[in-house]
């Protein structure tokens, strides 16, 4: 039994290290599209991962699940939600990457997790202790740092982990299979895609059969990169539980951070890097926090 139980743990770290690995070396990719519109790439984004999700679901046998959601307005509505959030999300990342703000993508994704604790208290009654109250602080501190000596908000930043931590808030009170969720958002995004590619797309790439072989399978990939991952962390959310998953996603922003310092050069400012290092600090102080927490119940 301590056996199995072991193996189950090992196998979970293993697909929670892989999802945020490939999450982290994500930019690698899409820096291969810079060329491309970042509107062109979310199109390929949103139809090619439509279409592996639903090879997905057909070989695992999922499709009960999404027999499940078809049956349900409201919950399609509450995807229909949710799948705009996602398709703001996806954009924001891409155009950050390709706009040479790949910083700021970082910064956003450390900020996530702060920020989904401050959803969890307005949103969900949940109470902070007080060394999560101190860790909410240094963020908030960080973020107005760059207010005063910049002059502007990270608003990049911002607005990708207020569009990932709303998603994650509302995906949380959902009732619903992840793939089969995810193929649906994906699915209801798939008209707007289409018909935004057909009368709006008018780049070098917009047609496929124009293009050379190789540049048509990178955008093709696209599904890959963004169904791989999800992939990974599925299975590795059923074997480890949400604290000790909660551990492992600094591993990406921490790799596109030094992707964006030590391979594209991007400038660190001081306040930025000040900003980033209260950041960490918040990060570190919540991280033994909910270690601590865990600890005292074992």
């Amino acid at each position: 039994m301590t056996t199995s139980v072991t193996t189950q743990t090992q196998s979970g770290v293993i697909n929670a290290v892989s999802a945020y690995v490939m999450w982290g070396f994500a930019p690698i990719y899409f820096k291969l599209l810079n060329h491309v519109n970042a509107s062109e790439i979310l199109i390929h984004r949103i139809l090619w991962s439509c279409l592996l999700l639903a090879i997905i679901i057909i070989a695992a046998k999922k499709w009960r699940f999404v027999q499940a959601i078809a049956k349900q307005p409201k919950l399609l509505l509450q995807l229909t939600l949710t799948a705009s959030i996602l398709a703001v999300n996806w954009f924001l990342f891409i155009w950050a990457i390709n706009n040479d703000h790949l910083l700021d993508a970082s910064l956003g994704y450390f900020i996530n997790p702060l920020l989904s604790v401050a959803l969890g208290v307005i949103f969900l009654n949940e109470h902070l202790r007080k060394w999560q109250k101190v860790a909410v602080v240094l963020a908030v501190s960080g973020v107005l740092i760059q207010l005063v000596v910049l002059g502007s908000l990270p608003l990049i930043s911002l607005a990708l982990a207020g569009t990932f931590g709303t998603y994650g808030l509302l995906r949380k009170k959902m009732a619903v299979d992840s793939f089969a969720g995810l193929w649906f958002e994906s699915l209801l995004m798939v008209p707007f895609a289409a018909l935004y590619w057909l009368f709006f797309t008018n780049s070098a790439s917009s047609n496929m059969f124009n293009n050379t072989l190789d540049l048509n399978v990178i955008l093709i990939l696209a599904g890959v990169v963004t169904t791989a991952p999800l992939l990974c962390f599925t299975a590795a959310a059923k074997r480890l539980t949400l604290s000790a998953l909660g551990f492992f996603q600094y591993i990406g922003p921490s790799i596109m951070f030094v992707l964006a310092t030590f391979l594209y050069h991007e400038p660190l400012l001081k306040a930025k890097l000040t900003t980033f290092i209260l950041i960490w600090l918040a990060l570190t102080l919540y991280s033994w926090d909910s270690w601590r927490a865990i600890k005292n119940k074992t």
